[in-house]
């Protein structure tokens, strides 16, 4: 479902195409018809997300990768229900919007850091997460300045968790052949480097929208 410039709520809604899907609605209509509210799924995304990172700094095992992957994919979940329950549902709160950002900036620090010490690069981890939080900083600044809020980018956060999946994934292989690590590294690398080249791109976006008559 497009963003609808007529709706205020929608302007400041990450435009995801899992939303118009049949088991998105589903579940989004069971959630808004039971006494979960959209704020206890958001926090739920950061439960899933300590036990993705705890996942992956254990690491001693493959299967703790797949583990690790699919913890990442519910936090995804979590964050595409919260917003459905809210606004499709009608369970929208004076609170939601920040449910709505500090769960994921948290999520994002548990999942991204022990990405890096699981690398062995733990300074990586923590680069990759201070980019992340950056990139949100940057899209809401532009909000703050009155403009709509800025979700593109080569590294916003469904590729960021794409990228760290699809490294997850592959050390699962990567560590069943061979124990090392160079997939999550290169996970670590790509999410990092585009999550910079994202805070450039959207802040030069604000910045020729500002200049522009």
């Amino acid at each position: 479902m497009p963003n609808d410039p007529a709706n205020p709520s929608d302007l400041e809604r990450r435009p995801i195409a899992a939303r118009s899907s049949g088991w998105a609605r589903f579940l989004a209509a069971r959630l808004a018809n039971s006494s979960v509210t959209p704020n206890q799924i958001s926090v739920l995304s950061i439960a899933f997300a300590a036990l993705g990172g705890m996942a992956m700094v254990a690491g001693g095992v493959w299967w703790s990768w797949i583990v690790a992957a699919l913890c990442v994919q519910l936090r995804l979940v979590c964050n595409l229900l919260d917003g459905m329950v809210a606004i499709e549902g009608g369970k929208s709160s004076p609170v939601g919007a920040l449910y709505n950002e500090f769960p994921d900036r948290i999520s994002d620090s548990l999942l991204l850091v022990p990405m890096g010490y699981a690398a062995d690069c733990p300074w990586l981890g923590w680069l990759a997460a201070l980019l992340a939080a950056l990139t949100a900083y940057v899209r809401v600044f532009g909000g703050a300045l009155g403009q709509n809020q800025e979700f593109s980018g080569i590294m916003a956060k469904q590729r960021r968790m794409a990228a760290l999946t699809v490294g997850l994934l592959a050390q699962t292989v990567e560590g069943f052949a061979f124990d090392t690590r160079c997939s999550l590294l290169v996970a670590a690398v790509v999410i990092a480097a585009g999550s910079l080249v994202t805070c450039i791109s959207r802040t030069r976006g604000i910045a020729r929208r500002l200049a522009a008559p």
